[in-house]
């Protein structure tokens, strides 16, 4: 219902277009850096940053897929995708570095990160169940309960996306002082790594404002209503 209102696609407007901006930049980038060659495959320079922080138990897998690059906290894993996995490009080093990034975060107790971990659940449910609900809520003749309690619960998806930012910038910035230091790009290598990362940083905030944006959408129909009545 909420979703078929034009008002709702207004209100996120702004963070639409700065998603397909972020996601022409990643292309552009990811494109230009890709050309570039260096002297180690995405899994080699992960393994590298890894080893060099004492990391010798965090063990990299090759899964399927474009860009399905993460680390999994649990398991202690950095998987990577074939291209970055298996590619010497500067664009396969950057992404590579990102993830090993985020096991020094892990293996530091960053706080960010620990408590991004920690609402991953309440988030999955939050995003999902309390759209649900306000819907039915707003079906039964705008039931107060229902869409508070749905209000509540994307608020905890949208406390975790907020949360989620600087895990991702802090990760990126560990990515590029590690790729230098370790001299596996060169200083003027390393522009290219950071036009990808920060257009794929940027692809975070944009899903950060639309959250956001969208909650406040939902609290201006609520209380639009409530008013009224």
């Amino acid at each position: 219902m909420f979703y078929f209102d034009p008002m709702y696609f207004l209100f996120i407007a702004p963070a639409v277009l700065l998603g397909l901006w972020a996601q022409l930049r990643i292309h552009t980038a990811y494109a230009q850096a890709q050309q570039l060659a260096a002297p180690l495959s995405g899994a080699a320079a992960a393994r590298h940053i890894l080893d060099s922080a004492g990391l010798m138990n965090v063990a990299i897998e090759q899964v399927p897929g474009q860009l399905s690059d993460h680390y999994d906290p649990r398991d202690k894993v950095l998987r990577l995708s074939q291209d970055v996995y298996a590619n010497r490009t500067l664009a396969a080093v950057g992404i590579a570095a990102h993830e090993a990034g985020h096991a020094l975060q892990d293996a530091l107790a960053y706080a960010p990160l620990t408590i991004r971990n920690a609402a991953v659940p309440v988030a999955g449910i939050g995003s999902n169940a309390g759209v649900i609900l306000i819907v039915v809520g707003a079906v039964l003749h705008m039931n107060p309960v229902l869409i508070w309690l749905g209000i509540a619960l994307f608020s905890a998806f949208v406390a975790f996306q907020v949360v989620n930012l600087p895990v991702e910038f802090n990760a990126s910035a560990r990515a590029k002082a590690q790729l230098v230091s370790l001299g596996i790009v060169s200083p003027d290598e390393l522009h290219y790594v950071s036009k990808v990362l920060n257009a794929a940083a940027l692809t975070y905030v944009a899903a950060t404002l639309q959250a956001i944006l969208t909650l406040m959408y939902y609290l201006t129909l609520v209380t639009g209503n409530r008013d009224r009545d």
